[in-house]
């Protein structure tokens, strides 16, 4: 007994020695400042490293990389140092040893320490972490590591997310941590189902609620989440954009870059977030000299730097392209494209540098460069040549519909593309294969080339008809085999063209309507967005567009009810139960929108006669003006235009339609500096048709072409007749009028008064329509901005004679003759 007691004590005090030398050796790992010293303690302990060791060690060297700036970091260094290596070898064999949480770690480290996805001691913890997995002894932190880890390797599809996803389903209710949450959902978004994507989505926001001081990267992991999903989800978006703007000051470029790009992505934009990145980035823009921050930098401030940013920032971009990467290339001219910047040096410089990068560039990279090439007008016609090489090498290897259909449509864009018949065969043989969009990109290309005469071998017209009676047949074939409307629906979301409003747009019409008991308040957006785009006055669908949406406003965000307005306006279509609920429902939820965001919803409204006062008195409010004002600074110069000019027409709607809010008209000077920068000259059509009614009025004195009338619309003639329908003449009758570059302007209605005319004589609007007037459909429906134009002319005394484009161009108006007829009875009636 005294053998085994003395032996118990002496193997005591060799394990007590050992843990006090290995908790030494722990300590000295942790008290690390440089990674070499990691490696020298390595160096000098690898008999006595235990796995414990081996983990804080890998952790040890991802903390010291993490904690210096990105571009400073030396992973290469790291991971080719021998002792990293002896690292690697050692983890492999005590693998099967450490505890959980040390595996996911040590797999998260060499991954952040850039080691290959595919190297031996990945896959080994890989393997090990999914047996605990299975195990389910892994904690919710440690789980969601490890998704970030099969996440960070592309495993999207792996059947380990699958068992992740069926976890996390399980567990969902326990989760109350937005980070760990965020990073799952990420992680898990491929592979789950519309009903537990809706779950999680509810407990995101629920998580994002009750976190006080949420850290911006979770809600930038939710945003990649929408994005993984595709999905505008408006609740989540604005939470995470809250949550932006208030971690504002540690927001770094990469971050507000990263930001930007989610919420392009997501259609997704915020004036607040722009004022407070463009502050940020505007103060500290001399810090960006390295190529891939200013990469960045140009990306997120140049869409809304002012004018001396912006040129700071082209120079600056000019002087730096020869240190471009491939991929900062791209974003650059990306960025001009957005821009609508066609600075020639820039452009120049770009394309010079872009030659050393093409071989590097894969299939879908081409196309989108020579979409910016072409958009931004580049002339390099040896760029186009080289491009034209790799895309038709790319089309001829191709087996995916998707890409050849977008190679077919970028080399339709190429500057004098000579069509080779591979490309022809290769679009035929694809096309059963072909979704809508990607027959519409076909087609597209196959009928600007032949009505360019860019196809030159011998039957090439003939292979061409053959291939487009062949694209209409698979076209209708789709159309006929759909069963679900929102399947079709988001085919369509980028169809357009001449293509498909000739073949296929009455055919999709009626398949919409055959599916009309699908419309639910989930798709009456993008419903909405295509009745939009082909301007079709479909009373049923429109009828069952407003039916729903009246029935779910609660559940449609009110951003997404504008759009849905939008069309009734602008398609003319009344329907009072429709607009009063709307309404009803946007004035109780102003809050939603953006302040810019309610411009467009004022004018939206005033198209189809309705004036909210709450919502009219809060747009004309000094303050809401000077936010607006602060605002427009930040927005792209597209959109600033667009709201500038619906401001303008709410105020003239406003002025005109309702006097009792005793707004003034501010925009004198607005609409002076519009028609000024944008007056072109008198077409052939107005120059044909004032000669007739010198003709009919009895001389040139009797009428006036492109007048400006008062609140600044312009009309294409103008004439008056006095009480027994005689025309008067400008000049003896000194009706007072301005010439402005060969537009006559009236004075301001104030100052002109009643006086101006004899009694009992009319002034008289003559309107020449043209398609863009009326809706596509049998009807020929007005449309709302038109029938608005008559409705205020007439406020402003005028008699609106409107003649429509189809009624003039008829064959019943073929004649010199006919035509002058047709003007006498629009002017003078029966005679």
């Amino acid at each position: 007994m005294l053998c085994l007691k003395q032996v118990y004590l002496f193997t005591l005090r060799r394990f007590q020695a050992r843990t006090l030398c290995s908790d030494l050796l722990l300590s000295q790992i942790n008290s690390c400042t440089h990674e070499d010293e990691v490696f020298s303690l390595v160096g000098k302990n690898e008999t006595r490293l235990s796995e414990r060791h081996v983990g804080i060690a890998f952790n040890m060297l991802w903390q010291l990389q993490k904690k210096r700036p990105f571009l400073l970091r030396t992973t290469d260094y790291v991971k080719n140092h021998s002792q990293f290596l002896t690292l690697c070898v050692l983890a492999e064999k005590k693998v099967k040893h450490m505890e959980d949480e040390a595996i996911v770690d040590t797999l998260y480290s060499i991954l952040r320490l850039s080691v290959e996805d595919h190297d031996s001691l990945a896959e080994a913890l890989v393997t090990e972490a999914w047996r605990r997995l299975e195990r389910q002894v892994l904690s919710l932190p440690a789980l969601s590591k490890f998704t970030l880890c099969l996440y960070k390797q592309h495993r999207h599809f792996s059947p380990i997310i699958g068992q992740v996803a069926q976890i996390v389903d399980t567990k969902l209710d326990s989760i109350q941590d937005v980070r760990i949450l965020s990073v799952l959902m990420v992680s898990i978004s491929d592979v789950i189902s519309q009903s537990f994507r809706d779950r999680l989505l509810h407990k995101a926001e629920q998580l994002l609620e009750e976190e006080n001081e949420g850290h911006f990267n979770y809600a930038r992991r939710l945003l990649q989440f929408l994005q993984n999903i595709k999905l505008k989800y408006h609740p989540l978006l604005e939470k995470c954009n809250r949550v932006f703007l208030k971690s504002a000051s540690r927001l770094d470029i990469h971050s507000i870059s990263n930001i930007f790009a989610l919420y392009e992505q997501l259609g997704f934009d915020n004036a607040e977030f722009r004022l407070v990145a463009n502050q940020l980035l505007s103060e500290n823009i001399d810090d960006y000299y390295h190529p891939e921050t200013f990469a960045k930098l140009f990306f997120a401030l140049g869409p809304m730097a002012g004018s001396k940013v912006r040129e700071r920032l082209l120079v600056t971009a000019a002087h730096m392209a020869e240190e471009f990467s491939s991929h900062q290339v791209l974003v650059i001219l990306k960025t001009m494209q957005k821009m609508k910047c066609r600075n020639s040096h820039l452009l120049e410089k770009m394309a010079s540098v872009l030659h050393k990068h093409l071989d590097s560039y894969h299939v879908l990279q081409l196309v989108k460069l020579t979409q910016y090439l072409t958009g931004l007008r580049c002339r390099n016609l040896e760029l186009f040549a080289k491009l034209k090489m790799l895309l038709l090498g790319y089309l001829k290897s191709s087996v995916i519909p998707a890409d050849i259909a977008a190679i077919i449509r970028v080399l339709a864009m190429l500057p004098s593309f000579q069509v080779e018949e591979v490309v022809i065969n290769k679009a035929a043989a694809v096309l059963p294969q072909c979704s809508l969009h990607h027959l519409n990109c076909i087609a597209t290309a196959l009928v600007k080339w032949n009505h360019h005469d860019q196809l030159h071998w011998q039957n090439s017209s003939e292979l061409c008809a053959k291939l487009l009676q062949k694209l209409n047949d698979c076209g209708f074939e789709r159309l006929q085999k759909t069963n679900s409307l929102n399947l079709l629906l988001e085919e369509l979301t980028h169809v357009n063209g001449a293509w498909f409003e000739e073949v296929l747009n009455e055919e999709t019409m009626a398949m919409c309507q055959r599916l009309i008991d699908q419309i639910t308040w989930a798709n009456v957006l993008p419903l909405s967005f295509f009745l939009q785009k082909t301007n079709h006055r479909c009373t049923a669908l429109l009828d069952r567009i407003a039916s729903v949406t009246v029935e779910n406003t609660d559940k449609i965000h009110p951003s997404e009810i504008y759009f849905i307005l939008f069309l009734f306006s602008t398609l003319n279509y009344d329907n009072e139960e429709f607009f009063k609920s709307c309404i009803q429902h946007l004035t109780s939820n102003l809050s939603y929108f953006e302040i810019y965001h309610l411009v467009p919803l004022g004018h939206v409204l005033a198209l189809a006669g309705y004036f909210p006062p709450v919502l009219i008195t809060t747009i004309f409010n000094v303050s809401f003006l000077s936010e607006l004002d602060a605002q427009l600074k930040v927005l792209p110069d597209t959109l600033k235009r667009r709201v500038c000019s619906h401001l303008m027409k709410l105020n003239r709607a406003v002025c005109l339609e309702c006097p009792e809010f005793h707004i003034p008209w501010f925009h004198e000077q607005y609409c002076q500096r519009v028609f000024h920068n944008g007056r072109s000259r008198i077409n052939p059509l107005r120059q044909h048709v004032h000669r007739m009614l010198t003709e009919i009025l009895g001389g040139s004195q009797y009428s006036r072409i492109s007048v400006l009338t008062p609140y600044y619309y312009e009309i294409d003639f103008e004439c008056v007749l006095d009480e027994n329908k005689k025309p008067l003449s400008y000049m003896a009758q000194n009706i007072p009028l301005n010439d402005v570059g060969g537009i006559h302007l009236r004075h301001d209605i104030k100052d002109e008064g009643r006086k101006a005319l004899p009694p009992g004589a009319q002034r008289i609007a003559l309107e020449f329509l043209d398609s863009r007037a009326f809706s596509k459909d049998y009807s020929r429906h007005l449309k709302g901005e038109p029938a608005v134009k008559k409705r205020h002319l007439e406020m402003l005394g005028y008699r609106v004679v409107q003649i429509p484009h189809f009624e003039w161009n008829s064959m019943v108006l073929s004649t010199k003759g006919e035509q002058i007829e047709y003007l006498r009875h629009q002017l003078y009636g029966v005679q």
